[in-house]
C-alpha cells in the first residue's frame, strides 16, 4: 500500500497534477497530512504499549487506522473524500488527545499545537469548495487550538495519562512537529497564492497581445468521414512554450477572466467557420466550443453568443456549444430557457462528460441537446472494465431513445474503436485518429486524413 502510495504521488499521478498546480499541491498536503499521522501514532503506540497505557497506545493506533484509510482513499483516487476524511478524523483525535493531555504541574498542554497545521491545510486543500469546508471548518479547528490552549480541562488520573518524564519530552516532540508542519503548509499557501496572483496577471497579458489560440481535435465517423472538430484552447506562452488549459482554466474562473476568454474563443471559432465555409469540401464541417459555468450564468449570455455568431457571419447551424453535466446542476430552468432560445438561433448543443456527474436523467429530455459525447474516462478502460462496458452499452441506449447523436471521446487504440462500432457507436474522437492540431496543421490533417490508415480502419468496420 506504501508503494502505491508514493508511485501515485511522485510518477504517474504528478504528471497528471502537474497541469493543474493547485492540484499538485493539495496532494503534497494530503500526503504530508497521512504520513505524519502514521508516522507518530506508531511511534507513541509502541511506546504506551511498553509503558501499559492502554488508552493512549488506543488513541494512537486509531489515528494511524485513520490515515490508512485516507492513504487507501488517496490510492483509490478518490482524493475529495480523502481530504474530507483526514480533516474530520484528525479533528476528532486531536480533541480527544488533548483531553488526555491536560496541564499539570511543570509539564504544559501540547497536543492542541496540531490543530494549527490542520487549520492551515484545510483551508488551502478546500479553496475552491463550499463555505463550510473553506471556512467554518478551519475556524472549528482554530477555536479548538485556542480553547485547549487556554484551559485546564481534561483528564488527570495518572493510570489514564502519560508520565511526567515523557510528557516533557512530548511538549518538545509535539511543538516542534506541529510547527514543522505548519511551517511546510504555510509555505505552500504562500507559494499557492503568489502562483495565482502572477497567473492572473499573465493571462491578462496573454489576451490582450494575442497569445491564446485554439486547437481543432477532428471528430470523425465509422465511415472514414471528417464531420467536425472541437476546439480545444491553449496558451502560447512566450517564455514557457504552449501551456495547457489545466494550468491556467481553473484560475481564470476564478478571476473572472474565463469571460472575456470566452468569448475571444467564440468569435475564434466563429471566424474558421467562416473560412471553412469558402470551401466546398468542409463547408460541411461543425466546431463544437466548451462554455464556462460562469459563461452560462451571465445575465446577457444568449445576446452576447448571437452578436458574435451574427457580425462573424458564420452559420449558427455549423456551431455546437458544449456543456458539462456537473453544470446542470444549478438554475435548471434559466439553463433550458437559455438553451432553448439559442437552440432556435440555429445553435446546437452537446453534453460532454455525461456519466460523471450527479445531473438527473429527468433533466435531459427537457434539454435541447442535440449530441451526446461518451467521456474518455469510460473509454479508458472499456476493454478491462466491466463497469465501464456496462455505462457505454446504455449511452448508446439512450442517445438512440433520445434521437441523439453519440460521440466516444479518447479513443487511443484500434480494439477500443472496434468495441465502440459492434456496440453502436459510430462517431469517434481521439488520438487513433489525430492529436488537437492548430488550424495549420488541422486543414493538413482534412487533405490528407482520406489516405491515412485510421480512415482505411474505419472505411473497413462497413465493408
Amino acid at each position: 500500500m506504501q508503494q502505491l502510495f508514493i508511485s501515485k504521488l511522485f510518477k504517474s499521478e504528478i504528471s497528471q497534477s502537474i497541469q493543474d498546480p493547485h492540484i499538485l499541491r493539495v496532494r503534497l498536503l494530503l500526503a504530508i497530512g497521512i504520513c505524519v499521522p502514521i508516522l507518530l501514532g506508531c511511534a507513541w503506540s509502541a511506546y504506551y504499549a511498553l509503558q501499559t497505557k492502554w488508552l493512549l497506545m488506543a488513541c494512537n493506533l486509531t489515528q494511524v487506522a485513520l490515515a490508512l484509510l485516507g492513504m487507501t482513499l488517496f490510492n483509490a483516487g478518490r482524493d475529495r473524500l480523502a481530504a474530507i476524511w483526514m480533516a474530520h478524523g484528525l479533528f476528532i483525535i486531536i480533541a480527544t488527545i488533548c483531553l488526555l493531555d491536560a496541564p499539570v504541574d511543570g509539564v504544559v498542554r501540547s497536543v492542541h499545537m496540531y490543530f494549527l497545521p490542520l487549520a492551515a491545510g484545510t483551508s488551502l486543500v478546500f479553496r475552491k469548495d463550499h463555505v463550510y469546508l473553506r471556512v467554518m471548518l478551519p475556524f472549528i479547528m482554530l477555536a479548538g487550538c485556542m480553547i485547549f490552549g487556554s484551559s485546564h480541562m481534561g483528564v488527570t488520573r495518572p493510570d489514564l495519562i502519560a508520565d511526567s518524564n515523557i510528557r516533557v519530552w512530548g511538549v518538545w516532540i509535539n511543538y516542534l512537529s506541529a510547527l514543522g508542519v505548519l511551517g511546510v503548509a504555510l509555505v505552500v499557501m504562500q507559494t499557492d497564492l503568489t502562483i495565482r496572483h502572477s497567473l492572473d496577471a499573465e493571462m491578462r497579458e496573454a489576451l490582450a497581445k494575442g497569445h491564446f489560440c485554439l486547437h481543432y481535435q477532428p471528430q470523425v465517423d465509422a465511415q472514414g468521414h471528417i464531420f467536425g472538430a472541437e476546439a480545444l484552447l491553449r496558451w502560447q506562452h512566450p517564455v514557457r512554450g504552449m501551456i495547457p488549459p489545466g494550468v491556467f482554466i481553473a484560475a481564470a474562473e476564478e478571476t473572472g477572466l474565463i469571460l472575456p476568454i470566452g468569448a475571444w474563443v467564440l468569435k475564434e471559432a466563429c471566424a474558421h467557420l467562416v473560412a471553412l465555409a469558402q470551401d466546398p469540401q468542409t463547408a460541411h464541417l461543425t466546431i463544437a466550443v466548451n462554455v464556462s459555468a460562469s459563461q452560462l450564468r451571465q445575465p446577457d449570455f444568449v445576446q452576447e453568443v448571437m452578436e458574435i455568431v451574427t457580425r462573424s457571419q458564420a452559420d449558427p447551424a455549423r456551431l455546437k456549444l458544449e456543456l458539462t453535466e456537473s453544470m446542470l446542476a444549478k438554475d435548471v430552468d434559466v439553463t433550458i430557457q437559455k438553451m432553448h432560445a439559442l437552440r432556435e438561433f440555429g445553435i446546437n448543443w452537446s453534453l460532454d462528460d455525461f456519466g460523471t456527474g450527479y445531473s438527473s436523467l429527468q433533466y435531459l429530455k427537457h434539454l435541447p441537446f442535440d449530441q451526446l459525447k461518451i467521456d474518455q474516462s469510460f473509454v479508458r478502460d472499456l476493454l478491462t472494465n466491466e463497469s465501464d462496458k456496462a455505462i457505454v452499452e446504455t449511452l448508446v441506449s439512450l442517445s438512440k431513445n433520445l434521437q441523439m447523436v453519440l460521440i466516444a471521446e479518447g479513443v487511443e487504440t484500434k480494439e477500443q474503436l472496434d468495441y465502440l462500432f459492434n456496440k453502436g457507436c459510430t462517431k469517434y474522437q481521439g488520438y487513433l485518429f489525430s492529436r488537437p492540431l492548430p488550424i495549420e496543421g488541422f486543414e493538413h490533417f482534412l487533405a490528407t486524413f482520406p489516405d491515412s490508415s485510421a480512415s482505411s480502419e474505419l472505411q473497413a468496420h462497413t465493408r
